[in-house]
């Protein structure tokens, strides 16, 4: 296919056809009149071979190739619109624009809670919002990349995207405080025997892979997609999570739980920042991860 001789300006027609399945709202939605609109969805149509808008009574729905398209084109526009905002030079006093970061609860905790409070002081025009990180990010890494600005996920997890790394963490073990069956420490018999509790696909993490090596299966009895929601479902059982240090000081005052160090030398973990290289060498984003690096440094300090 030869780009040079697509229309871009189709991109943003298919996106709001797709959005709207209504060619006259999709009109009002990007500013075209109804037939200037019925004219690019008939470019679109001859450019696929397929109707991608079919219509069923008054009604109109996606065909199977519409459909496919519909998260595509959403993700080429944002592309699209990313690559056409880059910036030579970002004045960050005066500047006004929004940064999308993917992070778990935990990240934004530990580090966007303090990214926030620095971006408030040193650029009051520019906004953070903060995604939760999709259970695809490991199998779908670039088109994620490519849709927002950032991913805060430590090494080990994804690789082959450039970086800026923040700071260190490791891993510790949350028991209830008064467990029948533990009392000041944890052995490798009980991570086998005992029901756990897991953050969605903790399995992604270094530090579980290890047990693994060691001939050690977690019986997951509760998967949840929340960090903070561990020591609550610890609370008050046999079961057992492993979380990471800084946030479980932050949380276990609220519930009653005990912190306790693995039966085995976990790996750290080493949080980082990841970007698509689309980013890499635009001047909005070359602040961020600066600001992001002297951020990881403050906390990796406390």
């Amino acid at each position: 296919m030869n780009l040079a001789r697509l229309d871009l300006n189709l991109v943003v027609a298919l996106r709001a056809l797709l959005e709207e399945r209504n060619v006259t709202k999709a009109g009002q939605r990007v500013g075209l009149s109804q037939p200037a609109m019925s004219a690019a969805l008939g470019r679109l149509r001859r450019h696929f071979g397929d109707e991608l808008l079919s219509r069923v009574g008054s009604q109109y729905e996606l065909t199977a190739l519409g459909q496919v398209l519909l998260d595509r084109t959403a993700t080429a526009y944002d592309v699209l619109e990313r690559l056409f905002t880059s910036q030579a030079a970002f004045d960050p006093a005066t500047e006004t624009r929004e940064f999308r970061l993917v992070a778990s609860d935990y990240a934004v905790d530990v580090f966007g809670v303090e990214l926030a409070r620095v971006i408030h002081d040193e650029a009051p025009g520019i906004r953070l919002r903060f995604t939760r990180t999709p259970l695809t990010v490991v199998d779908d890494t670039a088109s994620l990349l490519s849709a927002t600005d950032g991913l805060l996920m430590p090494h080990g997890v994804i690789s082959d995207f450039p970086a800026t790394d923040l700071y260190d963490d490791r891993w510790v073990f949350v028991v209830a405080d008064d467990h029948p069956s533990i009392e000041d420490r944890l052995t490798r018999q009980d991570l086998a025997r005992l029901p756990w509790v897991t953050y969605q696909r903790t399995y992604d993490a270094p530090a579980v892979r290890q047990l693994g090596m060691l001939g050690i299966e977690p019986r997951v009895e509760v998967s949840v997609d929340s960090f903070h929601a561990l020591p609550a479902l610890v609370a008050g059982t046999r079961r057992i999570a492993l979380v990471q240090a800084r946030l479980a000081r932050l949380m276990a005052p609220l519930a009653p739980v005990r912190l306790l160090e693995p039966p085995y030398e976990a790996v750290p973990l080493r949080e980082a920042l990841w970007w698509h290289p689309v980013h890499t060498h635009d001047a909005a984003h070359i602040w961020l991860r600066e600001t992001a690096a002297r951020v990881g440094r403050r906390i990796a300090d406390t």
